[in-house]
This record gives C-alpha cells, sequence and structure tokens, in this order.
C-alpha cells in the first residue's frame, strides 16, 4: 500500500535503542516501566533491560480483524502484572505507537487512580503520528501522513499453528 510504513526487524530493534537513549539523555530517572501489550511488550522487555528495571505489563486490546488492522473499542485489563510488590513512584509507560492517542491517554490515568503511590508518569513510543490527540513525552519518530505502520511481527496475526507447522517442515 502507498503511504504504508514497513519495518525491519533490524529497524524496529534500533528504533527501541533510540528511545531508550532518548530516555536516557532526558536525566529523568524513574524506577518502574509499564509496558502496554501487546504492542510495547517487545519495547518495555528492551527497556527494562537496558535500564535494569521492573517491568510491569498492562493489557489492553483495540484492534481486531484480517491482520488486526480494525479499530474497535478499547478494553483495559483491572490488573497489572508485575514480579514487584507494588509499582514505583516515577514511571515510564512505553508503547510501540501513539495513533489515536486514546490508548496512551486510558492508561495512564488508570494507573495514577489505581496506584496512589505514584508520582509522576512520562510516556515513550517508537512512532508518534500526526492524528494523534496525545503528545507523549519521548518517541523516535514523529509520522505526519499517518502510515500504516507494518511492524515485523504481524505475520504471526495471520498464522495458525497448522500455518507454522507446514512452514517449519
Amino acid at each position: 500500500m502507498p503511504g504504508d510504513l514497513y519495518v525491519s526487524w533490524s529497524d524496529y530493534h534500533r528504533s527501541i535503542e533510540r528511545l531508550a537513549a532518548q530516555v536516557h539523555d532526558s536525566g529523568w530517572r524513574f524506577n518502574q516501566i509499564v509496558c502496554i501489550a501487546r504492542g510495547g511488550l517487545r519495547v518495555g522487555d528492551v527497556m527494562s533491560r537496558i535500564f535494569k528495571l521492573p517491568l510491569a505489563i498492562i493489557f489492553t486490546s483495540s484492534y481486531s480483524g484480517e491482520a488486526g488492522m480494525q479499530r474497535g473499542s478499547l478494553t483495559v485489563s483491572k490488573h497489572m502484572s508485575m514480579t514487584t510488590d507494588g509499582i514505583g513512584e516515577r514511571v515510564l509507560l512505553v508503547d510501540d505507537l501513539v495513533d489515536s492517542g486514546v490508548t496512551l491517554d486510558v492508561v495512564k490515568r488508570h494507573i495514577v487512580e489505581g496506584f496512589p503511590g505514584v508520582r509522576e508518569i512520562r510516556t515513550a513510543v517508537l512512532w508518534y503520528k500526526q492524528c494523534s490527540k496525545y503528545k507523549p513525552d519521548y518517541f523516535v519518530e514523529y509520522l505526519a501522513e499517518n502510515p500504516w505502520i507494518h511492524q515485523p511481527f504481524e505475520p504471526y496475526d495471520l498464522m495458525s499453528a497448522d500455518d507454522l507447522l507446514k512452514r517449519t517442515a
């Protein structure tokens, strides 16, 4: 599709590294990373490893349909998965992209309301689309044309376990 953005695995990982460098260079010190699943899982995992900080995961769902390209209503999990007893005071909330801005805004409010010990939350994404009503604190690439982003893991959205068996046989 013309105007779409196709991202390879190497570009994807390089973007995460650039995001981590940007957060580090900002001088802001945080003590918790929360990623928005599913898109932010890989971003959160790498950031957690780089900064040596605990990772918490909050699950959301809004895209479905053929290859996950239809936006529906947003569902946010009531609970957050984490290995620590609580959440840090300064939270870096990460996701892969901000499209409409609804998910980042809703999840940020969900954290503030559900965890009164949180003093500050900043947001970080790989791609920030012009159409977003929410501007993240950190982003790698601003996309003025609002392209659909084809990420390297998307082939798995169309793959079944039987397809995988045929491919690996």
